[in-house]
């Protein structure tokens, strides 16, 4: 018993002392995960520092490897989430970045304006011949543009090196084709999964059961659609709000499935009108169940919620305003005649004989009081809108999640605080997710537009419901009754999780992950080529390497795609820039370790 007792006071002595040496999570996000007297391989060899988190390390190994090899000594900052991952990028804490960007619009001005372009949301370099060839290219015919965004890969990529491109990921999904109907689930190249078209195989289950999905992040950027694009809320938000336009599974641009019926290009290609329907009213939560607020989702709607989505200064912390920048006006149509006295872009039909196209009832008049719309009656509402400048992408920003259609009644009554004045500790905004999170800060005010509301959420699951009035009848209303979203933070879990039946699909399945599934006979695997797009981006703003295009150039030339694509059983494509998944450019990046040992020389001969 005496030995037993000391045994456990030296256990109790060791646990109290290695407690003392762990850092907190604010302690995490401050310094590099490496350890503090790891010494480098090579101290006369260049230091290349390179930031990611840890749920990328296989890629990260591949790259220290061959950068490695090619003479540097390569530092890892690796950071266990994103919050601290974006803390140490933020803070500029990295030579080079492990990151990625999916364009969700099916657009390339997408894949560049927000990353590329001087004072873009995510843009940390300010290049003018760059925001040059942005601009031209996205206001080009396609293959016009194509020319012009092979002129900007080559700015990017060979002649500046602000990125080394890395891959093209594929998309993918698996799901449990013994509860789910397989032909229900739709895989879209850059839309997310829409939830309302998924069904069980047992009909029966739809008011009973709810339909289970996964996702890594708990804690959600925002639930108004202007204020976040990430991982956290995209596929939320889409299924939330609906919007004036849709993307079909091959990035084509449809109605099918919006608030509108039609829309039409008028000539000169800055003129863009939807007829929009009037079987959408917004839901609303009451004792954590989805009612129909019995409010119509209508013009003006539309009109506050684009003119926000635009306007950089209509709320604190605007994550998407760049996307909106070519709005110039949103309205309502008045004047029927208005319709007939324009043309179509490239035809001689009338914008009026454009939105008629389908209509169970022609147009008898416009109105402007959203609650007197009548489609049987032919009483519709018409949006206009006006771009800055002929810029027909801009139908493929209205189709992006941050275009949702929010209640202008219900977002006034809650942002009623001084932007900019903003204090994040006592002004509650719209979509502040603590106000759906259990708990005593719990008081949801959501107004969805959408298929779907979020109903509450903890750090275990979200909870959504049904939109009530949402497209009643139709083949668009929710299939299914409610939705759980788990929170599971692995690929491994995950894939556990749908295995044992605890989730029903997994969308977003890697690359790695693909045997398990195939073997698995309950299970699908749906997959194509996606728009996400794996790069290194250098820190242009504070270290060495921003001064510097040799050192720059010396990394580029270390990467070796083939190495990455071998190592994922050729399941990944190769990447030139974030354009590559959508315009085929022939640029094509070649490791070139001779091109390495010149540039490294010019960069030290230069530094002496």
């Amino acid at each position: 018993m005496k030995k037993r007792t000391l045994l456990l006071l030296l256990l109790t002595l060791v646990l109290v002392i290695s407690g003392c040496t762990v850092k907190t999570k604010d302690e995490s996000s401050q310094q590099p995960s490496e350890p503090a007297g790891e010494k480098p391989a090579n101290p006369s060899a260049e230091t290349i520092e390179l930031l990611a988190m840890s749920s990328q390390e296989s890629d990260v190994n591949i790259i220290r490897d061959q950068l490695t090899k090619n003479g540097f000594n390569v530092k890892l900052n690796l950071q266990p989430d994103y919050g601290s991952y974006k803390a140490q990028q933020d803070a500029g804490n990295y030579d080079v970045i492990l990151s990625s960007w999916t364009t969700v619009t099916g657009n390339p001005d997408y894949a560049v304006r927000s990353l590329f372009k001087t004072g873009g949301d995510y843009s940390i370099m300010s290049d003018e011949e760059v925001d040059k060839l942005v601009d031209q290219a996205a206001t080009q015919t396609s293959e016009d543009a194509k020319e012009t965004y092979k002129q900007l890969e080559q700015r990017l990529v060979t002649d500046k090196a602000y990125i080394a491109p890395l891959y093209i990921s594929l998309k993918s999904q698996a799901l449990n084709k013994d509860i789910l109907d397989e032909n229900s689930v739709r895989l879209s190249k850059s839309r997310s999964l829409p939830w309302e078209a998924v069904d069980f195989k047992d009909q029966s289950k739809r008011d009973k059961e709810p339909l289970v999905l996964a996702q890594s992040t708990s804690t959600l950027t925002s639930l108004d659609p202007i204020k976040g694009n990430d991982g956290s809320i995209n596929i939320i938000n889409t299924n939330m709000n609906a919007r004036l336009i849709n993307l079909t599974d091959d990035d084509k641009i449809t109605s099918e499935g919006s608030l509108s019926y039609n829309h039409s290009i008028a000539e000169g290609n800055s003129e863009y009108y939807f007829i929009l329907r009037d079987d959408i009213n917004f839901a609303k939560v009451d004792n954590k169940l989805a009612v129909d607020s019995g409010e119509r989702v209508g013009a003006d709607d539309v009109v506050f919620a684009l003119n926000r989505a635009k306007d950089k200064d209509s709320v604190p912390d605007h994550r998407t305003y760049t996307l909106h920048e070519h709005i110039k006006d949103v309205e309502v149509v008045k004047d029927l005649s208005a319709l007939d006295s324009v043309k179509v872009s490239g035809s001689d039909e009338t914008v009026r004989q454009s939105l008629e196209k389908g209509l169970e009832t022609k147009i008898s008049s416009l109105v402007t009081d959203k609650n007197q719309a009548s489609t049987k009656d032919g009483k519709y509402q018409v949006i206009k809108l006006t771009t800055t400048e002929p810029f027909p992408q801009v139908l493929n920003y209205l189709a992006h999640q941050s275009a949702g259609i929010v209640s202008k009644k219900q977002v006034e009554s809650i942002n009623t605080y001084d932007v900019a004045k903003f204090d994040v500790n006592k002004d509650i905004p719209y979509g502040d997710q603590n106000t759906v999170t259990e708990g005593d800060k719990y008081n949801n005010t959501l107004f969805a537009s959408g298929p779907y509301i979020l109903s509450s959420k903890n750090d275990y699951e979200a909870v959504f419901y049904k939109n009530p009035g949402y497209m009643k009848g139709t083949e668009h209303e929710p299939k299914i009754n409610q939705v759980k979203v788990r929170f599971i933070k692995d690929a491994d879990s995950t894939l556990s999780a749908l295995r044992s039946n605890e989730i029903h699909l997994y969308y977003g399945v890697p690359e790695t992950k693909y045997d398990v599934v195939k073997g698995d006979s309950k299970l699908k695997l749906q997959s194509i080529e996606s728009n996400a797009v794996s790069y290194l981006l250098f820190n242009t703003k504070n270290r060495d390497i921003a001064k510097s295009e040799d050192l720059r150039k010396a990394v580029l030339y270390s990467i070796n795609q083939d190495e990455i694509l071998a190592y994922y059983n050729n399941n990944k494509i190769k990447a030139f820039s974030t354009v590559s998944p959508m315009i085929k450019t022939g640029n094509e990046l070649k490791a070139d370790p001779a091109k390495v040992k010149e540039f490294l020389a010019n960069y030290q001969n230069a530094s002496k």
